[in-house]
């Protein structure tokens, strides 16, 4: 959904209005609105603390307490490189190095193409694996460069 053709508070009210039955729904209404639209809009957090009868303090600090929420949009492919110590101790630190040169871009940024965004994980539970990665929300073990490229190009198409 393109920002420009969405109404904010028409997205948040339905998607309130499906879960208003749960109990404490806000981290599902946060989301799936950000499923909808992609990212968490700043502009969305006032709308939910309204809709949901809490505060605009409450809903923020859910909103930047997960590292699941954003909002900017992220890359047709979102890729979270492990870097947690198991992953650093079987080569995580060059594979982000030469995954960052290869799609020239920096950890946290998305390629100029918009296809790929690069981020940072401190613990998939897949230390067995490592080094590991989320692509797209898919676990993966045993990584290298080309093989976290084929995906990541994969994804993105």
């Amino acid at each position: 959904m393109s920002r420009a053709t969405v109404d904010l508070p028409d997205v948040v009210r339905s998607v309130v209005d499906a879960h208003r039955h749960e109990r404490g729904p806000l981290l599902v209404v946060l989301q799936e609105i950000q499923e909808r639209l992609g990212c968490l809009d700043p502009e969305v957090v006032p709308l939910v603390a309204a809709e949901m009868n809490l505060s605009r303090a409450d809903v923020h600090g859910v909103a930047t307490f997960y590292r699941d929420f954003h909002s900017e949009p992220h890359g047709r492919a979102l890729v979270r490189i492990c870097r947690s110590e198991a992953c650093k101790s079987m080569g995580a630190e060059d594979l982000v190095a030469q995954v960052e040169t290869a799609l020239a871009v920096k950890t946290g940024e998305t390629s100029p193409d918009g296809s790929v965004t690069l981020d940072q994980v401190f613990c998939l539970g897949n230390c067995a694996l490592s080094p590991a990665a989320q692509i797209n929300g898919r676990l993966h073990g045993r990584l290298t460069p080309d093989r976290v490229l084929a995906i990541a190009r994969r994804d993105a198409s």
